[in-house]
């Protein structure tokens, strides 16, 4: 769902230019940009969350069925 996030903020930035002028494009570009850049780190960070719980979640079952 991230990627469907980042893909619309930076089309924003080709819609705004088509219908309303290139400066609007150009004002909007850094916003744009700026919020694709955090929905990214976000993702990251979701990732990073995940792989920890299932690296602790697999530890504990393995240590559980080897007592």
């Amino acid at each position: 769902a991230g990627h469907v996030v980042i893909l619309a903020f930076i089309s924003l930035i080709f819609i705004l230019g088509d219908v309303f002028s290139e400066g609007a494009a150009w004002l909007a570009s850094p916003v744009a940009v700026g919020f694709a850049l955090f929905v990214h780190f976000l993702e990251l960070l979701v990732a990073t969350v995940q792989a920890n719980i299932f690296t602790m979640l697999t530890a504990t079952f393995i240590g559980m069925s080897a007592h």
